[in-house]
């Protein structure tokens, strides 16, 4: 039986332009947490789960992955199947267990039109929409296949746009307060 820290290295073979976006986001989203002043036990779950958010992708084939335009309906249904993935692939991994809501809900968005179950507000658990804006403000700051980096100040107006649709309002305002 694999354990976490295996799994994040074979994600990091199979998407090689996300390597270091696992322990990155975990890194911002363990700040945030403490700025939101979340409960242990939600940083505990940050702690286990945001090394593994994208672990489904091991599933999604690398032409998807590192497809350097825009992704086809298909592709792009693909691609959001791996929260749903990442969750099936965890569920025996002993270490993993207290993560795997931010695992299934960070693409969740705070509106409801995120996946894979469209919930919003605060039905999406707390973890969850930390790692949601970790995920989204690293992605945004670093070259993938698709896009080039914003810079810091752009990315830092893209939370902040988004802040009460796709991002926890107070979360959003928590990168923003950590990274002006």
């Amino acid at each position: 039986m694999p354990t976490a820290s295996q799994l994040t290295r074979q994600l990091e073979t199979h998407d090689p332009d996300g390597a270091g976006h696992a322990l990155r986001v975990t890194a911002l989203a363990l700040r945030l947490a403490e700025a939101v002043r979340a409960s242990a036990q939600r940083i505990e779950a940050i702690r286990a789960g945001g090394p593994l958010h994208d672990i489904g992708k091991l599933a999604v084939a690398s032409s998807i992955l590192r497809k350097p335009g825009p992704l086809a309906p298909d592709e792009l249904e693909t691609m959001r199947t791996h929260p749903v993935v990442g969750v099936h692939l965890l569920s025996d991994v002993e270490d993993a267990q207290g993560g795997l809501e931010c695992v299934l809900h960070h693409h969740e968005w705070w509106d409801g039109s995120g996946y894979p179950h469209g919930l919003a507000r605060g039905d999406i658990p707390l973890e969850a929409r930390i790692v949601a804006v970790a995920d989204a403000y690293d992605a945004m700051t670093f070259d993938r296949p698709y896009k080039a980096a914003l810079t810091h100040e752009q990315a830092i107006a893209e939370v902040e746009r988004w802040s009460g649709s796709q991002f926890d309002p107070q979360v959003a305002e928590a990168l923003l307060d950590l990274e002006r």
